[in-house]
Formats: C-alpha cells, structure tokens, sequence
C-alpha cells in the first residue's frame, strides 16, 4: 500500500511537472506585430487613456495610419503587456514598420533629430485639432513624463 501510494505521488509530480513545462513553451510562442495592429494598438491605448469618442478615435486612427512610417519604432514597442520582461518578441524582418534609420555620424544626427521633432510636432498639432483642450493637456503633460523619465531613468534607492 504504502509502495502504491509512493507510485502515486511519483506519477503525479511528474505529469505536474511536464505539464507546467508545456504552458511555459506556449507563452514563449513569437507573436507576430505588422504596422497594422501596431497602429491599431496605438490608437486604443490612447482612445482608452484619455476617453477620446468613436469620432475622435477614428480620426486617430486615420492620424496614426499617417505618420505610422515616420513614429512607430523599428522592433518591439516598449510599452507592451506581452512576452517576456513585459515587451511582445521581435517581428519578423518583413512585418517590421520601416523608418529610416538614424545617420552614424554627428552633423546627419543633429540633422534627423531635427527631423524627427518637426514630425513630432506636426503630428501634435494635427492631434491637438483631434483632442479637447483637456484632453490634449493630459496628452501633454503625460508625454512630458515620458521624455523626463527617458533622460532621467529611476535609480535604485536603498533608503525607501
């Protein structure tokens, strides 16, 4: 009895243990992102965070399908609640959004910044057209955030 009972457990961690293993694969499975759903993404996120209307969020997404070449990132977005460290897994080279990359040396740099910030503004102004003036504060004061907490990451603090 007590051998049988022994058996039991044995079968029983094991099959446990098999199991586990197989789900843990299943979430490692590669999702695939095209500039599509990315955009679509997107336009969600932001429909949701700021309560934009069906109107609203329509012109969005004709605003985000527009400047989607010019905004998107080249890999992963960041922001993602998928994958592993909570960002989706790299798209195959054909589905990635393509946007030109960045010159290497400094005076093309200085160049593309300049670039990338009159997009970046010119999408912000055709967005605030979209937005209430609440909304687009919101907007604002959020992205602010953002660039703050890109130039000044958080640091370890031992005295919490």
């Amino acid at each position: 009895m007590k051998r049988m009972f022994l058996s039991m457990m044995a079968v029983l961690l094991v099959s446990t243990s098999v199991i586990a293993q197989e789900e843990k694969s299943e979430q490692r499975q590669p999702r695939k992102f095209d500039k599509t759903e990315m955009v679509k993404h997107r336009t969600d996120e932001t429909v949701s965070r700021y309560q934009l209307s069906d109107k609203q969020a329509k012109q969005l997404l004709d605003l985000n399908t527009k400047y989607a070449d010019k905004m998107m990132p080249r890999g992963p977005h960041r922001h993602g609640r998928h994958g592993e460290a909570g960002r989706p897994p790299m798209p195959p080279k054909n589905d990635m959004v393509k946007r030109p990359e960045p010159p290497k040396d400094g005076s093309k740099m200085k160049e593309h910044h300049k670039e990338m910030q009159a997009t970046m503004k010119a999408y912000e102004a055709e967005l605030e057209k979209i937005m209430t003036a609440d909304q687009f504060k919101k907007y604002q004061k959020d992205q602010k955030k953002m660039r703050e907490n890109q130039h000044h990451p958080r640091r370890f603090d031992m005295h919490q």
